[in-house]
């Protein structure tokens, strides 16, 4: 009988633990207007962290291609546009990566985080020197 209640706590915590990651669906809003502008996903590959656009909400850019992007990226389209790259998991943060915005044609380091409060908020913030943006993403729940 106990080792029914120990495998039943296990799986409990395990199942908790899965929605406590960065990794999954986000989608993303636009930290001045509050609109959601598309959805991105978070997932790891060879220990580093990227985030790739899966989804654009406003149908009317479904078909946006990245104008001022740089080098190989540079008028690809942004739906499957990797924007988030190499971060690495330090303590409750993922960083040491970058971020890119392909509306401005931008770079910048990158720290995402769970939101304290609420595990369905992801903290994105990008840094230039000691300046810094944060924008609040919601998870996409399947």
């Amino acid at each position: 009988m106990k080792n029914k209640i120990y495998v039943t706590v296990l799986c409990l915590c395990a199942c908790f633990s899965y929605g406590q990651d960065i990794f999954g669906k986000w989608k993303t809003i636009d930290d001045k207007t509050g609109e959601a502008k598309s959805v991105v996903k978070i997932y790891e590959e060879n220990g580093k962290v990227f985030g790739k656009i899966v989804g654009i909400v406003n149908p009317n850019r479904k078909n946006a291609i990245c104008e001022k992007c740089e080098g190989e990226d540079k008028n690809k389209p942004i739906l499957g546009f990797v924007l988030i790259r190499d971060l690495e998991k330090s303590g409750n943060y993922y960083e040491g990566g970058t971020i890119f915005d392909p509306l401005r044609g931008r770079q910048f380091k990158c720290r995402l985080a769970l939101d304290e409060d609420n595990k369905d908020l992801l903290q994105v913030r990008g840094y230039v020197a000691f300046f810094y943006a944060t924008q609040y993403w919601q998870r996409v729940k399947e």
